[in-house]
């Protein structure tokens, strides 16, 4: 068997196994922005803690992720179909481009860790001030449903509460379990940076399985990419 025979064959096996793997990305993104619009229509009055980034919610957040995987999704399936070296580049450079900023996120995050956490600390404290606001629904509402789930109060303690315009804690601050109001002593901080390491292991699979899946989709694409520039230069 000829080495070409052998390079078409290769080819067409990346080509089914490309296109399968991005007809799954592509369903991915499906499911992906349908929780996200979910969210958007059962979860309304549920917004961002931040005042800084106010659009920043879960439903926006899978709004876009669904999207972007979508879009990236379709263009994988169509460039291995049509066995178009174009598409197949435009692929690779969008998955390469979006994998390059999760790790330059990833070391920004880890580097700046300390000022991350004061960053976001003070941004969430100043929303707390929108708080009761007749403009500011979803933000009172996004508060009490944090403070209810992870038991605490304020950002640091209740004392955030206590501000130049808030003279009163929350009912959300309470302790359901007693009869008088007896305040979570816990700022909701450090519960939700607690939650999240009592769940790293899960958090770094998840976080793994994506990186591999992102690593296989760019060696499949650059490598049928290579394989179509071969199989057009032998035919010419």
């Amino acid at each position: 068997m000829s080495r070409m025979a052998v390079s078409l064959r290769c080819m067409v096996c990346v080509k089914y196994l490309m296109f399968l793997f991005n007809l799954i990305f592509w369903l991915g993104g499906c499911g992906l922005f349908g929780v996200g619009a979910w969210l958007a229509i059962t979860q309304a009055p549920f917004a961002t803690l931040s005042s800084s980034f106010p659009s920043l919610s879960a439903a926006n957040l899978f709004l876009v992720l669904g999207a972007v995987t979508m879009v990236i999704g379709f263009i994988g399936c169509l460039g291995a179909v049509k066995e178009h070296r174009c598409l197949l580049m435009m692929f690779f450079v969008i998955l390469l481009t979006i994998f390059i900023a999760e790790i330059a996120l990833g070391i920004m995050l880890y580097a700046f860790k300390d000022k991350f956490d004061q960053f976001a600390m003070e941004d969430l404290k100043n929303g707390m001030k929108h708080y009761g606001k007749k403009e500011e629904v979803g933000l009172s509402v996004a508060w009490d449903q944090v403070q209810t789930g992870f038991k605490c109060c304020g950002v640091s303690n209740k004392s955030d509460w206590i501000s130049d315009n808030m003279t009163s804690v929350p009912h959300s601050c309470c302790n359901r379990d007693t009869d008088q109001c007896q305040h979570w002593e816990e700022g909701c901080y450090n519960k939700v940076q607690e939650w999240l390491m009592s769940n790293i292991t899960s958090v770094l699979i998840f976080v793994g399985c994506i990186s591999i899946v992102q690593v296989l989709a760019l060696a499949f694409s650059l490598f049928m990419y290579c394989q179509i520039r071969k199989a057009e230069k032998f035919m010419e």
